[in-house]
């Protein structure tokens, strides 16, 4: 369904479970992240109306979520605590074609918003089918579905502005790429990503 290349070892959650406070506050940050993607997509592309109209109420979905990750954290006697470095987005900001046209800009730009979201969906699954903690299984089911609705929203989203094989070709690509990425990056339990 999401197109990854390859998937996360179901054994992540094992590994993430016992540092599930370290996730939940990774979490916070990466919904931190994806309501400020949207808004900096907004305001780079004002006169695209769709980016405006469909992202505008998602900016608003990732900082609900946001709040609502700060609220497991409350409840568990956690702070938000420092930003860490996302290395697994560092390395896929590595391979955003530059240049090119507003409109390969645009693509490329929403494209990588799609591949996190899908890798977000992909993990949020696992979460919600294994943690043991079953009030964090039913919170990562409902975020896994909305996972899964912004990922494609972000593929659709490219098609408006890229012919539709121009993007499953590039979207391929850098599925691929996100794969060797993944296979080389240090193997944690206390990222989502």
């Amino acid at each position: 369904m999401l197109g990854l290349k390859l998937a996360t070892d179901p054994r992540w959650v094992n590994i993430a479970e016992k540092t599930i406070e370290e996730i939940l506050i990774d979490h916070a940050y990466c919904e931190q992240k994806a309501a400020s993607t949207c808004i900096s997509l907004i305001i780079q592309y004002p006169d695209r109306k769709r980016i405006v109209d469909e992202l505008t109420p998602i900016v608003s979905e990732e900082w609900t979520h946001f709040r609502m990750v700060l609220k497991k954290l409350e409840e568990r006697g956690l702070t938000l605590g420092l930003p860490r470095k996302d290395e697994y987005v560092s390395q896929l900001q590595k391979i955003i074609h530059k240049g090119g046209s507003s409109e390969t800009q645009i693509m490329e730009r929403l494209l990588l918003a799609g591949l996190i979201e899908a890798r977000s969906c992909e993990r949020f699954r696992l979460l919600s089918l294994y943690v043991q903690d079953e009030d964090l299984r039913k919170f990562y089911h409902e975020l896994m579905i909305s996972e899964a609705g912004h990922y494609r929203l972000f593929l659709d989203l490219s098609c408006e502005y890229n012919p539709k094989e121009r993007v499953k070709k590039r979207f391929d690509e850098m599925l691929e790429l996100e794969a060797e990425i993944l296979k080389n990056l240090e193997w944690r339990g206390d990222r989502v990503h």
